[in-house]
């Protein structure tokens, strides 16, 4: 790798779990952070080159990023962070990567392909559970119906979430769903639909919701019209259905503040024993305008572990070369199976 790479946000939960696996993999990334003391005291404990630095500071950070390859951005929730990194990246010519799940971003960084070309680099979001295995098997689903215009995708993740991603949450409170219909984005009710779908385990009651493959899954596959679900609980369910009714109240700046707070109390993420055990799903289904149906559905490890082994696995590929420039999907990018590359990932066709 002619230039390294650096992690932004390296101290939050799921960036450790990153740079653990960058360092097993034997790789010595520049280590970068709002906080500069934790970063400057990790990157002592792992004889690595610290460069802490504030979003805030569009000079420093471009600074930060001298005679960087690519970055892997992990400071979210991303709607937040994400245009000071991608504006830095096309300035100074880095590849951009990150571990986000957020529509939003993905439509951000969708409408800067032409910037990234004019650039010289590659935008490639999304390289951990949000939507690496989602988005594989779309892709997977899209070459055995070629003609495929409809796609369902559902998840089960399998463990508690991180500060980070309960703050994406709450962050996303009060605005409802989304599908697509017809090749465009549309909101939907929270809870707008539900269906019982055959994980490898069990079926599970699942329930729609605005997961990132609304927006990524078309660009990788084309097909017009994507709904995702995660799957849920009776309660989980009804809490999702009455929270239309507070859907004011929810996106109150206040509520969201005194929710994020109360984050502090709760671990910062599963523990080691979650991430050895627990396990996340993945099931899939394409439709045709003739009513033929294929489905496929993965399982693999914890969605938090999928995200480290993923996204470092991915910021290698990036770096060795071979990527086109502008905006691309795990899937564009490495090709459907690449999931498979994970250990502990199995694919199943269904009949």
């Amino acid at each position: 790798m002619a230039k390294p790479l650096l992690i932004y946000g390296v101290t939050g939960y799921t960036g450790r779990l990153i740079l653990d696996e960058a360092l097993a993999r034997g790789l010595k990334p520049i280590i970068s952070g709002r906080n500069a003391e934790a970063v400057r005291a990790l990157a002592a404990q792992h004889g690595l080159e610290a460069r802490p630095v504030s979003l805030d500071d569009p000079e420093a950070l471009r600074g930060a990023l001298t005679g960087i390859g690519a970055v892997l951005h992990c400071a979210g929730p991303f709607f937040r962070t994400v245009s000071a990194m991608l504006d830095a990246c096309l300035d100074m010519g880095v590849h951009y990567m990150d571990i986000t799940g957020e529509i939003a971003v993905f439509e951000r960084l969708a409408g800067a392909n032409e910037r990234a070309r004019v650039a010289g680099i590659t935008l490639l979001p999304g390289v951990g559970f949000d939507v690496v295995p989602t988005d594989c098997l779309a892709a997977h689903l899209k070459s055995r119906l070629p003609g495929a215009n409809s796609l369902t995708l559902a998840f089960s993740g399998g463990s508690a979430p991180s500060h980070g991603t309960a703050a994406t949450v709450i962050e996303g409170m009060g605005l409802g769903g989304a599908i697509r219909r017809n090749g465009r984005i549309e909101r939907v009710p929270s809870g707008w639909r539900t269906r019982t779908i055959a994980f490898a385990d069990k079926p599970r009651l699942c329930v729609t919701i605005p997961w990132g493959d609304v927006s990524t899954a078309f660009h990788s596959t084309g097909i017009p019209d994507i709904t995702t679900y995660m799957a849920t609980s009776l309660s989980g369910l009804r809490g999702l259905r009455l929270s239309r009714f507070l859907e004011p109240v929810l996106r109150m700046a206040a509520v969201k503040r005194f929710m994020l707070a109360r984050l502090k109390s709760r671990p910062a993420g599963p523990g080691p024993e979650a991430l050895a055990r627990a396990k996340s799903q993945v099931w899939g289904e394409v439709r045709d305008a003739s009513g033929k149906v294929v489905q496929a559905r993965l399982t693999a490890p914890n969605g938090y572990k999928l995200t480290a082994v993923a996204a470092v696995r991915a910021a290698e590929r990036l770096l060795a070369g071979g990527v086109p420039t502008g905006f691309t999907t795990p899937s564009k990018a490495f090709g459907a199976d690449f999931v498979l590359e994970i250990p502990g990932t199995v694919r199943e066709d269904l009949p």
